[in-house]
């Protein structure tokens, strides 16, 4: 009998899974496998426990079939496919640099004994690496590949196969870890949770007000499809294929929402062509702009990162990324904003965090938009662009009702009040902190590093 080993990844779902149906093509059973590989799993960690849920999740839905063992995946799955007898390892193609990296050390090690790893499909609509220039370059600037992106398409969902025999040898794995509770922003794990959160998106309406609504945290507004992305329980081709045949689809909402998908499809873009971006400037000529390090710093850094700078709307954003492992885009923009420009500390210790608290962690869209708004990355944002928390405050939050949410200490504070506590006779009464640092003079602060370091 011919065994084929279908290796989860970044593709926790039955549905609209082309390695799937590639491993059904190649064998007469197929042997689902996840690997829980030590490197990517941190105790603690949110989206360590979001991961551990979502494979839960396939588990149930696969009635226990799915074989889970622990270890580096360059001994584990060349074990397992000796196991069975499998000669091909079917996977959904990686793009990250850890990913390239750990596939081509399996890749080889399943060579060494006469088998291959097959990899199909794409965690995007379009693979990294497809859209490019007509001279074959990669695009730089995200408008263009954004055109290109929407010219080259991506085909429609796969059907679902009509019957999968799956594998029902005696095969030895480890029980999955137990999960502590999972931040209540991240909802219900799974694809049929997944399905279900889109589809509820859909129905309330929000996609033709998404324009709008989108940059407004005090709003409801979002589809936070970002955290059932991040695992592969639901594919961007299915949400790009409800879109075309919503009722909705053709409004400027529906266009923006795409548009949000394509800057997801264009940071992995970047990364593809260009690993070392992860962690490094892709501008270098600003790489000589000066941040500030040492004990005064840290003190500061951690201020940012408990929600206590004193700026209601940054903290309110910093404490429900604690709170939730999530945090709403307009608000991640002005954290950032306020780490790399009134801190003026280097985007990585930023991302970092973000990373570790974040349930949608993704390094291609967490770090490129990172250096979006430092001003140090590709179609970044001009550096001298530098994010005024309080006239974001009044602008996304009018009524104060997201500070209120987060921060209690000024829940005291009647509509926009709650932005101003230093204007209002009875702000502090709480225990709210004074902020730590004077926005103006940072501003200008900033505008000086950047013009000095372009001389």
């Amino acid at each position: 009998m011919t065994v084929s080993v279908l290796w989860f990844r970044r593709d926790l779902r039955l549905s609209d899974h082309p390695a799937l149906l590639a491993a059904l093509d190649a064998g007469t059973s197929v042997l689902p496998v996840f690997v829980l590989d030590p490197r990517l799993l941190a105790p603690g960690r949110p989206r360590s426990r979001r991961l551990v849920a979502a494979v839960r999740a396939l588990a149930a839905a696969l009635d226990g079939r799915l074989v889970v063992r622990t270890g580096n995946p360059g001994e584990v799955v060349p074990e397992l496919a000796r196991e069975v007898g499998a000669e091909t390892v079917h996977v959904t193609r990686e793009t990250t640099p850890f990913g390239r990296r750990r596939d081509a050390a399996v890749a080889a090690a399943l060579s060494a004994e006469g088998r291959r790893l097959a990899a199909t499909g794409t965690p995007y609509a379009a693979g990294p690496g497809r859209v490019v220039t007509q001279s074959g370059a990669a695009y730089r600037v995200f408008g263009p590949f954004a055109r290109a992106w929407r010219a080259h398409g991506s085909p429609p969902p796969a059907s679902p196969p009509l019957r999968i025999p799956w594998f029902d040898g005696d095969v030895g794995g480890v029980a999955l870890p137990a999960v502590s509770a999972v931040a209540s922003s991240g909802g219900l794990a799974g694809e049929v949770a997944a399905r279900q959160k889109w589809l509820d998106f859909l129905a309330d309406g929000k996609l033709a007000r998404y324009g709008e609504d989108r940059d407004r945290p005090d709003l409801d507004a979002t589809s936070r499809m970002s955290i059932p992305l991040k695992y592969g329980e639901i594919h961007p081709r299915t949400l790009l294929a409800d879109i075309a045949s919503h009722p909705d689809g053709r409004t400027s909402g529906a266009a923006t929402f795409v548009t949000e998908l394509a800057w997801r499809e264009f940071y992995a873009d970047v990364l593809w062509h260009r690993p070392e971006s992860a962690w490094q400037d892709l501008r270098p000529e600003l790489a000589r702009i000066p941040y500030d390090t040492g004990p005064e710093t840290d003190r500061l850094v951690e201020a940012w990162r408990a929600g206590r700078t004193g700026y209601p709307i940054v903290d309110a954003g910093m404490r429900q990324l604690l709170a939730e492992g999530w945090m709403h885009n307009r608000l991640r923009m002005i954290t950032a904003s306020f780490l790399t420009k009134d801190l003026h500390v280097w985007w990585p210790a930023g991302a970092r965090h973000f990373l570790d608290h974040l349930l949608d962690g993704d390094i291609a869209s967490n770090n490129h938009g990172w250096q979006w708004v430092a001003g140090t990355g590709t179609d970044a944002a001009p550096y001298f662009r530098v994010l005024n928390p309080l006239r974001q405050a009044h602008r996304f939050d009018p009524e104060g009702e997201y500070v209120r949410r987060w921060v209690p200490e000024l829940a005291h504070l009647p509509g926009a009040a709650a932005h101003e506590p230093w204007d209002h006779p009875n702000g502090y009464d709480h225990g709210y902190p004074g902020r730590i640092v004077d926005h103006d003079v940072e501003r200008r602060e900033a505008l000086t590093r950047y013009e000095l370091s372009r001389r």
